[in-house]
């Protein structure tokens, strides 16, 4: 009979997950950031993408910590997260909406990570792997500022802005609206 996994073998394959993801994300940022066009969400994905590039070497001081390869496996979460935030960045939204959908986007990513470093943290603190513990700490705190600064920029005006749009919008779709049911009544009176 096979010898069955253990916790430390899920805690490896957990920190390859999230190591891929971290690298995915190295690349999904720049795009983020290239398609935001409020300056400070812009900066904002861009600080992330320095922290993300300090968040692989933390990684990587983890997988020497405990004698283990650093390497990456597919982490299929995040790739379709990055996905989704992809198809975002191809509608043609007004400005202030592209913004608040990539901070969406942000934001679910940062979820995403910010489970998988909880689960990790608790894990390598039961098994004793304290200063991989501190190191993983160091990366969660970092990621729950990341959607900190992501919600006080929603919270902050890009929202609010994209909410206004949207109601400007709607106050010319229903000003329109008579005229575009005269017309089609004239129509329809026309084909009989």
């Amino acid at each position: 009979m096979a010898e069955a996994d253990t916790l430390h073998d899920a805690f490896i394959d957990e920190l390859h997950d999230i190591y891929d993801a971290e690298h995915q994300l190295t690349k999904a940022l720049p795009k983020l950031a290239k398609t935001a066009s409020a300056a400070p969400l812009r900066d904002a994905f861009e600080s992330h993408l320095r922290e993300t590039q300090g968040h692989i070497k933390r990684l990587e001081q983890v997988f020497t910590t405990l004698e283990e390869k650093a390497e990456g496996k597919h982490c299929a979460g995040i790739a379709g997260i990055i996905e989704e935030g992809k198809s975002v960045m191809e509608k043609s939204f007004d400005d202030a909406t592209m913004d608040a959908c990539l901070i969406a986007a942000g934001q679910r990513a940062e979820h995403y990570e910010m489970a998988a470093y909880g689960s990790l943290i608790a894990w390598a603190r039961a098994m004793g792997h304290d200063e991989a513990a501190d190191l993983l700490q160091e990366n969660l705190d970092e990621e729950k500022a990341a959607d900190t600064k992501l919600s006080s920029l929603a919270e902050g005006g890009i929202n609010e802005a994209a909410a206004e749009l949207a109601q400007a919008d709607d106050e010319t779709a229903d000003a329109d609206e008579p005229s575009a049911r005269k017309s089609a009544t004239t129509k329809a009176k026309s084909r009989h």
